[in-house]
């Protein structure tokens, strides 16, 4: 506030204390979302980017990326559990289009068609939902290598059939090498709580801060006004 010969009110303080105390909020967020990811298979954790001018810019200055470090692998009693313990993603289709994602936790359809939880169909490295020729009357007959084949024994020939490969790909689409594929296990998360916690304390410091710095201004910004509508 200046006064010049009447009253100017001048924002840039409270307005900066307010863009900033959105911003935190929005970052404490995120360190929320983490923590709550921290036990789902599949979850990968959301890392915060703030760019320059973010006193100007204020929550627009946000953005966020994806770390895509392998979580931890822990092991399953379903042989249609399948994690990846290098980067890279399993294709899954429904009726929103073509979706990537880590959570390898597989079911057999009805009608033979391999399927997430959520019933979208995973897809074969050649872009095609993988469809059983019969439903296995044991999990345990069906077997994935560390490239994403899949084979199951055929009861009727004594051999073992070739059911088709796993679609594995990168943030790209582009197919990974060496997806090292483990079949029996589940993925989870990648969060470290311990790095959530000591993240989220300089941010609650900050908004701690900023949210006194309005109060400040607020009041005096208020007495001000009091004093000369006397």
């Amino acid at each position: 506030m200046r006064l010049n010969g009447g009253v100017q009110y001048d924002t840039s303080g409270i307005t900066a204390s307010i863009r900033a105390m959105h911003l935190d909020s929005e970052l404490i967020g995120i360190s929320n979302e983490n923590i709550g990811g921290f036990d789902k298979v599949g979850y990968q954790r959301k890392e915060a980017v703030v760019s320059s001018f973010a006193e100007y810019l204020g929550v627009h200055a946000l953005s966020t990326t994806r770390d895509d470090k392998v979580g931890r692998i822990a092991v399953s009693e379903n042989p249609l559990d399948i994690a990846l313990a290098n980067k890279g993603y399993f294709q899954t289709q429904n009726e929103n289009g073509i979706k990537l994602t880590r959570d390898g936790r597989f079911q057999i359809g009805k009608d033979g068609t391999l399927l997430t939880l959520e019933n979208a169909k995973v897809l074969s490295n050649a872009g095609t939902p993988i469809v059983f020729p019969f439903i296995p009357q044991d999990l345990k007959q069906v077997k994935v290598d560390k490239n994403g084949k899949i084979t199951m024994f055929n009861p009727e020939t004594n051999k073992l059939t070739i059911i088709g490969q796993i679609g594995i790909v990168d943030n790209n689409g582009i197919g990974v090498l060496d997806p090292n594929v483990k079949q029996g296990y589940n993925e989870y998360s990648n969060v470290a709580l311990q790095q959530e916690f000591l993240t989220m304390m300089p941010i609650i410091k900050n908004f701690d801060a900023n949210r006194q710095m309005f109060m400040l201004q607020n009041s005096v910004l208020g007495k001000t006004i009091s004093q000369l509508s006397q």
